[in-house]
């Protein structure tokens, strides 16, 4: 299978928005006050039914970068209200300030009930920026991550003997070429490690190379760090913040996620994306809820 390229690949596809109405131009180049778009939520991204946090992330990105007049999420915090189920849903975007080297925009997503009440489901406030105009200067204590070689990881197709699905059995997992690095697999054979890290090799099942837009996606795709400390079932995120640092280069990534708190059945999950050119390109904190029964 020849793989997907940047434009033309599922998630794209499935990330598509289709502006309703033309919007009314602002005072920046290209800018719009606000804009409405239609989108249809692809089931391929589920997990238990609900739609992923990352991905729902995504198709609202997609939509601020065609409102705002800089092109790349810098930062994006989103706050989760509903969960989101597959299929139709309304993008409203809206731009809070045009800058010369910076946009600022907010946006919901909603979806509507049985008896066509309107749910609103994940609210976004983000800053967006030209990536290829940032300066090259980069001093960091940051270092990447020590994994074993991708062939010598965990996924799906090479999994331990009678250990749980790797990722879960859900809808989403065959969306990706993840492998995790066994010292953070403990859990799927029943033998959590307790210290709450989950590292991987990551990229898109149909090959397509990373952009910025597909690290809103990255930074909620590993199995969660509640998993590693011993608990199960669904953890879902009420809030999310991401920063995007560089523009990831060709080729998988690794990706690490930290929990180090977890107390009245909330924890933080910390998540480092390093591209092939061992490049720090994303950085995420996330609040979610988890189960204690």
């Amino acid at each position: 299978m020849a793989q997907a390229t940047i434009g033309i690949s599922e998630f794209d596809r499935d990330t598509t928005v289709t502006r309703r109405a033309p919007a009314a131009q602002g005072a920046g180049a290209g800018a719009a006050p606000s804009a409405t778009y239609d989108v249809d939520l692809s089931a391929r991204w589920t997990i238990l039914k609900a739609v992923n946090g990352g991905y729902l992330l995504a198709v609202l990105g997609r939509a601020l970068g065609d409102t705002l007049a800089h092109p790349d999420p810098f930062s994006i915090t989103a706050h989760y209200l509903t969960a989101s189920q597959p299929g139709p849903a309304v993008i409203r975007t809206e731009t809070v300030r045009t800058g010369r080297t910076l946009s600022t925009g907010q946006a919901s997503l909603v979806q509507f009930d049985g008896d066509g009440a309107e749910v609103e489901r994940i609210r976004v406030l983000a800053t967006y920026g030209d990536l290829d105009a940032l300066p090259a200067d980069v001093r960091t204590a940051a270092t990447p991550p020590t994994m074993p070689d991708y062939a010598d990881c965990l996924g799906a197709d090479n999994a331990p003997s009678g250990a749980a699905p790797l990722g879960s059995s859900t809808e989403i997992v065959g969306r990706f070429d993840m492998r995790l690095d066994p010292a953070t697999a403990g859990w799927a054979v029943g033998q959590p490690s307790g210290a709450g890290d989950m590292r991987a090799w990551f990229g898109l099942a149909d090959g397509r190379d990373p952009d910025p837009l597909s690290l809103l996606l990255t930074v909620d795709a590993l199995p969660p760090t509640a998993f590693d400390i011993g608990l199960s079932g669904w953890v879902p995120t009420v809030e999310l913040t991401v920063h995007v640092r560089r523009r990831p280069a060709p080729g998988r990534l690794r990706v690490v996620a930290t929990t180090r708190n977890l107390a009245g059945g909330f924890l933080e999950e910390d998540t480092q994306v390093w591209d092939s050119a061992d490049q720090l390109v994303a950085q995420a904190r996330q609040l979610a809820r988890v189960s204690l029964r």
